[in-house]
């Protein structure tokens, strides 16, 4: 390459950068965006998370892989880019856990989730009662009294009966200790090696009576984000169960009923602003679309966040950060700044919520990034889960 070359190719590259930068400085002005000086780095680089985040969603695979599965950014992706895009109505845009209904005045919250986790027997639960409270988790955090579910079952064929009776036994009994019904139902059969055994679907409808509007959308600078205790629990059970991994840990799925703590935290709180049952993609993603959704900032503290013993131990060996591992027995829950006591004592007595704790704030800065301040004293952030570590966890 001669010197003329080499200037030519210099020139080309700082024009390009200028470019960049003076479209990314239009883009940031057109969204009415504060803008911070280019000389910090930590700020070019949230400004262009932020960017990249606002772009319209599109699915760049050719094929469906385990991480849209994840929770994580390829399956808001997909949501947003596939599914969203082809249903898009009112009732659906907010992406809440239920989808909120009216029918003659009366408000009604209506879900669905299915269920292909692996294996189907866990400690502490199975693929039965963790359909059913799934769906009864998330009515609750909807703000509804979970009324009637349906269920439905894809069954391999060579599936042992004895394996079917157990998971049926364990749906009714999760049933009954939520106060809810399985009113209707549906049976598929698939050829052997189909299925791995038996996937369930459940739906649930459920009645809104309290004068409340809940939704991430609704977090304002200020507020309290209250997770309802331990994280982890869940998805850390759900790894050590398939015996790849010679880890022994006295772990169990936190699987539970919300709909007791739901009822506690709304009757002492009215004013809770929104709550989100932290399954697939942890507490890490909800905290994202608060973010998102309402537009703001969320710092959040490490050593504020409750996890047991067991599963950071477990959490560290397998190279997992708890913040993105799933429960099934957890919500986080957003609150005024002037209502969080108050919130955490109503918590704190339920038994499911003994060790609610708050873990942060929502603030103005940094809109759309969630940061987390470290045990260490720094902060890094929290972003979307990439890849799919935990897959087949529900």
């Amino acid at each position: 390459m001669t010197a003329r070359d080499q200037r030519s190719w210099v020139d080309q590259a700082l024009h390009e950068h200028d470019e960049h930068q003076r479209l990314d400085e239009l883009e940031r002005g057109a969204g009415g965006r504060r803008q911070l000086p280019l000389a910090d780095p930590e700020q070019q680089v949230l400004d262009r998370i932020d960017r990249a985040r606002r772009r319209r969603p599109r699915v760049r695979e050719e094929r469906i892989t385990m991480s849209h599965g994840a929770g994580g950014k390829a399956t808001q992706t997909l949501i947003e880019a596939i599914f969203l895009d082809a249903f898009r109505n009112p009732l659906l845009e907010p992406l809440e856990d239920a989808a909120e209904l009216t029918i003659n005045a009366t408000r009604l919250a209506l879900t669905t989730d299915s269920y292909v986790v692996k294996p189907l027997f866990f400690p502490g639960g199975d693929i039965g009662d963790l359909a059913v409270n799934g769906t009864v988790n998330d009515l609750s955090v909807a703000g509804a009294t979970p009324l009637y579910l349906s269920t439905g079952f894809i069954l391999e064929e060579g599936f042992p009966v004895a394996d079917l009776s157990r998971v049926v036994e364990s749906m009714a009994a999760a049933a009954a200790a939520a106060g809810v019904r399985i009113v209707t139902g549906d049976t598929k059969v698939v050829e052997k090696g189909k299925a791995d055994g038996c996937y369930i679907n459940t739906a649930g409808v459920g009645l809104i009576e309290r004068d409340v509007t809940l939704g991430v959308s609704r977090a304002r600078p200020g507020d309290a984000i209250i997770v309802s205790g331990p994280i982890g629990d869940h998805g850390i059970t759900i790894m050590l169960a398939r015996g790849e991994l010679d880890i022994e840990a006295d772990i169990c799925s936190d699987t539970a009923p919300l709909n007791g703590l739901v009822a506690e935290l709304l009757n002492s709180v009215p004013s809770v602003r929104a709550m989100r049952d932290a399954t697939r993609g942890g507490v890490a993603t909800i905290l994202n679309e608060i973010a998102k959704a309402a537009d703001v900032g969320v710092l959040v503290s490490e050593d504020d966040i409750p996890v047991r013993a067991e599963v950071r131990g477990a959490s560290e060996l397998l190279g997992i950060d708890p913040m993105y591992v799933a429960c099934e027995g957890r919500l986080v829950a957003v609150v005024p700044a002037d209502e969080a006591d108050h919130a955490l004592a109503a918590m704190r007595g339920h038994p499911l919520g003994e060790q609610a704790a708050v873990i942060g704030h929502v603030r103005a800065e940094q809109p759309g990034i969630v940061q987390l301040k470290t045990a260490f004293g720094g902060t890094r952030i929290v972003d979307l889960l990439v890849g799919d570590p935990l897959p087949r966890i529900c």
